[in-house]
């Protein structure tokens, strides 16, 4: 890649909107949480956890991350997690993130929903006073049934209230094959009635016929992943006409072997045909990069335009849960930055 069009990249200011907090998790804090906890790790060193981050598909991954968040037990935990991505970000340019969290993955091992969130909200509120705007979006893990996602959504109703400022929606996460988004229908139609944002992850090792569930089913506002939308031209006119924002990880992609190649990715095929695709790491500490490193990855193998490099920019943006004063001033910022690059 051109030298001045990375540079130009990194930094700009940018959008992250598909982010696990939990998938930030490096394993030089898991083993420092792990210490401090008294956590015992199925691994004897951090070379050999990182080592073992050789996955084959979703699952195998899936795997190695609920591992990983067993160190997670409290508040100062998910601050020091938060914390730590928040640096990062900032390091990256991101102006605004928009953050999973799956309390399943906690609450199951005892501890309450009302830790995480406040460790998060703290390292979140510091983040801000640095630049970073943000909020929050409460994820069901969709290979537990619909009672427990409903049953999770229920207790998470007072905090709903008391960080109405940050957490905003709710998403669908973990194992896609053989968990259809039709299966989350009444928890999705609850918060809908709330006046929550609703995303789900479709469309990634699941089929184009998830991603139509997602929209039909769910009525969610935004799709994370996306990339198999391709594959249905009416899905992904669709998309584009209806202006639904796709959030694609191409490191992720990658790693979990959704695509072999980085240069057989269905980014560029999708921004030809006027879908809102855009950039984001997804779970960066098991992949390989945070989203400046998603970008180049991306750029460098579809061999992106400066053009095609700012809409992605911009579509991360303009696809934020901001108001619209907000997203106004964030992509007027943007285009400040890059014309005044050019």
């Amino acid at each position: 890649m051109n030298p001045t069009l990375a540079d130009k990249i990194a930094r700009a200011p940018k959008a992250e909107l598909h982010i696990h907090i939990e998938g930030s998790l490096e394993p030089e804090l898991i083993f420092q949480l792990a210490q401090r906890n008294g956590v015992k790790l199925a691994y004897e060193s951090i070379d050999a956890l990182r080592a073992a981050y050789a996955f084959t598909d979703l699952q195998s991954f899936l795997d190695i991350y609920y591992a990983g968040a067993s160190v997670l037990l409290h508040e100062q935990d998910f601050y020091d997690m938060t914390t730590a991505y928040v640096e990062r970000a900032l390091a990256d340019h991101v102006t605004h993130a928009e953050i999973f969290f799956d309390p399943q993955t906690h609450t199951e091992r005892g501890v309450p929903m009302e830790t995480v969130v406040a460790g998060i909200e703290r390292a979140l509120a510091d983040g801000e006073k640095r630049g970073m705007t943000s909020k929050l979006i409460l994820c069901f893990l969709r290979h537990l049934s619909e009672e427990d996602a409903l049953a999770t959504f229920d207790s998470a109703l007072p905090l709903f209230d008391q960080y109405r400022h940050r957490l905003i929606g709710v998403g669908l996460d973990s194992s896609e094959q053989g968990h259809p988004p039709s299966k989350f229908e009444r928890v999705f139609a609850k918060a809908r009635d709330k006046g929550l944002k609703l995303v789900a992850h479709a469309g990634e090792e699941g089929p184009p016929a998830y991603v139509y569930e997602a929209l039909d089913l769910l009525k969610v506002d935004r799709v994370d992943h996306g990339v198999r939308s391709i594959e249905d031209p009416a899905l992904v006119a669709r998309l584009a006409d209806a202006r639904i924002a796709l959030t694609v990880c191409p490191l992720s992609n990658l790693k979990l072997c959704v695509f072999d190649d980085m240069t057989r990715h269905t980014l560029k095929d999708l921004l030809d045909r006027g879908v809102a695709v855009m950039v984001n790491s997804d779970d960066p500490a098991y992949f390989g990069g945070y989203v400046n490193a998603n970008y180049f990855a991306i750029v460098d193998a579809l061999k992106l335009s400066e053009d095609e490099v700012y809409t992605l920019l911009k579509n991360s943006l303009e696809a934020s849960f901001v108001t619209p004063a907000e997203r106004d001033a964030m992509v007027a910022n943007l285009d400040a930055y890059w014309h005044a690059a050019a």
